[in-house]
């Protein structure tokens, strides 16, 4: 199974990883050069968090072992795959309870700031194959997949 892996030493908080997600996930798929960051549609599924000690903390879906998120979705919008052993999530099931949201012991899932109706969860960039966009845009390479 192929995880994503953070080096926390190794982040500057120069927030690639967070426009490779919007970029990969946009509704209109266009071009990087027009990305519309403030529109609330295009939404990353990670983000950095900065400490008062001037470090930063990538936060990222786990795809844990055991995931909370799907243990506790009662529709079975949530389903861990056996194959990858990615979370992934199906729009069309989700009930939007929003039991996974507060359930993630990392924090990770979160609704979605335009309809507050589905969740924003990383899918691992399943539909561009490869990589994984934040992966690829990570400068510092503090951001990079590993099998586990």
């Amino acid at each position: 199974m192929k995880r994503i892996m953070i080096d926390y030493s190794k982040c500057d908080g120069c927030k690639n990883c967070t426009v490779a997600c919007m970029q990969a996930h946009r509704p209109d798929q266009g071009t990087a050069y027009d990305l519309d960051l403030t529109d609330i549609r295009n939404e990353s599924r990670n983000h950095i968090v900065a400490s008062k000690d001037g470090t930063y903390k990538p936060i990222f879906c786990r795809h844990c072992d055991q995931p909370e998120c799907v243990m506790s979705c009662m529709s079975g919008a949530l389903a861990k795959d056996p194959e990858s052993g990615h979370v992934f999530y199906d729009e069309k099931k989700c009930g939007s309870c929003f039991m996974c949201v507060m359930n993630c012991p990392y924090g990770v899932l979160k609704p979605d700031t335009a309809t507050r109706t589905k969740v924003i969860k990383c899918d691992f960039c399943k539909d561009q194959g490869g990589e994984p966009s934040c992966v690829k845009s990570c400068p510092k390479k503090a951001i990079y997949v590993e099998e586990v």
